[in-house]
């Protein structure tokens, strides 16, 4: 089967590498599933595939890597290190085992998932270290807010290339945006669907009619738009596509501004804070 389309738009991260801005978050898939959501992806066009330690599926994305038609050169495959295996020489074991996992010789994007205290620092030193080893293209934090990336300052080498954390219209961190844009650091939301709690919004429904689009493609495209990555999670193939399909039409700024006011701090996931 053939790509159904072939549009993406790509970021350059702060150490010079493409990154695409749309992927396929890949939580919570397990067995058969995470194999077909990727092959799946990869067919639609997707070509950033984002997994990790926690979601036990590193073994399965690299199955369907494997057996998609696409090279391993063409994708961006990110995975992070668990919270129970964060520390320095844990790190080191950690990221070894998700690439043997994965079967690959090296992974695109290697993120801390979570700032667990006590462990930052000598987490961080490893992951420096591997990338240092030329065995991750680029290096990053998951869950950071403010106060952590602030305190990451005093220690790190290297700069994080990406910040992965909850963001939406309704979840806007624009402390964390506004810093990250200052230091050079790709911002990328996940849960940025928010799992489907607010498609019902007025607001947002008058602006998926306007455009003749869903609420979800008018998210992702606000995302886009103000270059900050996005890996909505699905598995199911027409959600796929759907996600896929927004790189045929453009918001305005008015709309862009409109949906930039629909903040409500509205958090899935559990609050970074709580680890500080």
């Amino acid at each position: 089967m053939g790509i159904e389309q072939q549009h993406q738009v790509f970021t350059t991260l702060n150490n010079g590498i493409e990154m695409p801005l749309l992927g396929l978050g890949v939580y919570n898939m397990h067995g058969d599933e995470a194999i077909q959501a990727t092959k799946n992806a990869i067919e639609i066009g997707y070509r950033l595939i984002d997994t990790a330690e926690m979601y036990f599926n590193e073994r399965q994305v690299g199955i369907a890597i494997r057996e998609s038609n696409v090279k391993r050169s063409e994708l961006f495959i990110t995975t992070k290190v668990n919270n129970s295996n964060q520390g320095y020489d844990n790190t080191l074991r950690a990221f070894d085992e998700s690439l043997k996992l994965l079967n690959l010789e090296y992974v695109d994007l290697y993120l801390i998932h979570w700032p667990i205290k006590g462990k930052r620092k000598e987490t961080w030193k490893a992951i420096e270290k591997i990338y240092q080893e030329g065995r991750v293209r680029a290096i990053g934090t998951g869950n950071y807010l403010f106060p952590f990336l602030k305190e990451l300052e005093e220690y790190a080498s290297i700069t994080p290339a990406v910040n992965q954390i909850e963001f939406s219209p309704y979840l806007m961190m624009k402390h964390e945006l506004d810093y990250c844009r200052l230091k050079k650091i790709q911002l990328q939301a996940y849960t940025p669907l928010l799992r489907g709690k607010r498609f019902n919004d007025e607001r947002l429904v008058a602006l998926a009619n306007k455009y003749g689009k869903t609420p979800a493609q008018i998210i992702l495209r606000w995302a886009i738009q103000q270059n900050i990555s996005s890996i909505p999670k699905s598995s199911n193939r027409n959600r796929l596509s759907e996600n896929f399909n927004i790189f045929d039409f453009q918001l305005s700024n008015e709309d862009i501004a409109q949906l930039n006011q629909f903040d409500e701090k509205l958090r899935i996931v559990g609050d970074p804070m709580n680890m500080f």
